[in-house]
């Protein structure tokens, strides 16, 4: 891991979520249109899963694109999706409940007939029960034996055919249409509540699509807006069909993750339905989160990473390649902290979504702080320094953190988090003045920023330091193992002076004397003939002669 400690930051695993709030300030123009639509989609509902019932298990693509085909005439292509998926998941959850009922008669009738197998008072073991206390309780266990019997053998008919038993509103409420007198509504207050339960209002979210849903659009301030089926388009108080609600919803509960996925466009389900009994309305959103992709260190900073310095006002951030060097210009991405709390939160989370696009328009990871100022926020700590102290409590130190890595993984951009151990301080010593330019002079920030990155590449923070002056160039004299200065011209290429001597070229040889291959080599590769060196000098060998 090195010496500081590099580590992936991690969330806690966040599978997705639901919300649920009131929508305030409906009209009643705005309530009938939502009666109406949630009417007429209900129908088709009903009439979906019918068709879906009879199908039974043996179901393919193609007759899925039917229903979805016969219903977009009467509503609309989405809507059809939301329709079919629903009845589906409905059809599903059937099936697995009536697969689980079989399971439990099964294991009745096991435990049944073992006990009905053993004398009475038989004593049990540990794992395994004994026989019945009496004859009676014997007899009595008998007869249901053979009622649980006739229930499994019927489960598991409907089970080969596939038959299953749902019901749109519920089975509840269908049962207290028989009992009314003991239940407590009339007939009248029992078929309002029947109609509110079979409506159809909710449509399933689509990433990339404005506010993460095309059918039933919230904007970040609350306002609502539906896509009208073609037989209720006159309805519409918008362009391109839509109706406008007047109403708003404000979700008090993780309202900032469904903020963060409604700011990226990430797909958010809505579901709409009325409380007969409270006489109200009420917007649930939904959605899942898929599982953060672990990837391994190397592959995060293959192609470098950005490194991001956490400020109180400001998040600065570099790009650096895969050997530390800064690529292009520092950039900044500012907030303002100062006003109300959903001003703040918008602040943050508009700060993030430009930063995280800035990386994934590059595919890069990105490197932050692991910061916590929790210690240095008391006073024991920072008695004296209340300036300081009122700085790091306004950092949104975990929220940044927190979302960063959230919002990340939905974008599928890796996360580093390193020791911010003297990031400021060896980032201005070493990067400041090297940043700085004519045109733009680096901020301590841009600097820290450059050095976050070069920790969680695996690089040291500081420079590398330049080689001593007698070895950057020939400005202070040559070196000792150079010609002198009146020796100009002795390393270049030897005159093409024909001979038999080493040190010159026979004509159109072309040899390069400079070559470390030709210098007084006997024998070299660059000889194009065999010539070997005697023992003694010619002149010597003349006079021995």
């Amino acid at each position: 891991m090195g010496r500081w400690g590099r580590r992936w930051v991690s969330a806690t695993p966040d599978r997705g979520g639901a919300v649920r709030d009131r929508l305030k300030g409906l009209r009643p123009g705005d309530e009938k249109v939502l009666r109406l639509v949630g009417d007429h989609l209900g129908s088709l509902a009903s009439g979906d899963l019918k068709v879906r019932c009879a199908t039974g298990p043996e179901y393919d693509g193609e007759r899925w694109a039917q229903r979805k085909k016969s219903l977009t005439a009467e509503s609309s292509s989405r809507w059809a999706g939301s329709i079919t998926k629903a009845t589906h998941d409905q059809w599903a959850l059937a099936r697995r409940a009536l697969l689980a009922y079989i399971h439990s008669l099964q294991a009745a009738v096991r435990a049944i007939t073992h006990r009905l197998s053993l004398p009475v008072r038989e004593k049990g073991t540990k794992h395994t029960p004994g026989g019945y206390r009496s004859r009676q309780e014997w007899f009595t266990k008998s007869r249901r034996l053979h009622a649980l019997q006739g229930r499994l053998e019927a489960a598991l008919s409907d089970w080969r055919a596939g038959v299953v038993q749902v019901v749109r509103g519920g089975k509840r409420l269908l049962n207290t249409r028989h009992h009314l007198d003991a239940a407590g509504p009339t007939e009248k207050q029992w078929r309002y509540q029947w109609q509110a339960g079979r409506r159809f209002l909710q449509a399933d979210g689509e990433s990339g699509k404005r506010y993460g849903n095309e059918t039933i659009r919230v904007g970040p301030e609350g306002e609502v807006s539906l896509k009208l089926p073609a037989p209720l388009a006159h309805l519409a108080n918008a362009p391109h069909g839509r109706y406008v609600l007047d109403g708003k919803v404000s979700f008090a509960h993780r309202g900032e993750r469904w903020a963060d996925r409604v700011t990226a466009n990430r797909a958010v389900a809505y579901r709409i339905h009325e409380d007969v009994g409270r006489g109200r309305w009420y917007l649930t959103a939904s959605w899942t989160v898929p599982p953060v992709q672990t990837v391994p260190l190397e592959v995060a900073r293959a192609n470098g990473l950005v490194g991001v310095d956490t400020n109180a006002d400001h998040l600065a951030a570099c790009r650096l390649d895969e050997h530390g060097n800064p690529v292009g210009r520092p950039v900044c991405f500012d907030y303002d902290l100062t006003g109300t709390a959903d001003h703040r939160d918008a602040q943050v989370r508009h700060a993030l979504m430009r930063l995280l696009h800035w990386a994934k328009r590059h595919g890069l990871a990105i490197a932050v702080e692991d910061l916590d100022f929790q210690s240095e926020r008391t006073r024991e700590r920072r008695r004296s320094s209340k300036r300081f102290r009122k700085l790091i409590s306004g950092m949104p130190v975990a929220r940044l953190r927190a979302r960063l890595v959230s919002m990340a993984a939905e974008l599928g951009i890796a996360v580093i988090a390193v020791d911010p151990a003297y990031t400021s301080r060896w980032g201005a010593r070493y990067w400041r003045e090297p940043l700085t330019t004519k045109n733009r002079k680096a901020t301590r920030h841009d600097a820290a920023a450059v050095a976050i990155g070069r920790r969680a590449l695996g690089h040291p923070i500081r420079r590398r330091t330049a080689p001593p002056r007698t070895h950057q160039s020939d400005g202070c004299g040559h070196r000792t193992v150079q010609a002198g200065p009146v020796g100009l011209g002795r390393e270049g290429n030897r005159p093409r002076i024909p001979g038999p001597r080493t040190r010159s070229v026979p004509p159109g040889r072309r040899e390069n004397a400079v070559n470390q291959n030709t210098q007084d080599r006997s024998g070299c590769s660059a000889e194009h003939g065999f010539w070997q060196q005697d023992i003694l000098p010619l002149g010597l060998e003349e006079r021995w002669r």
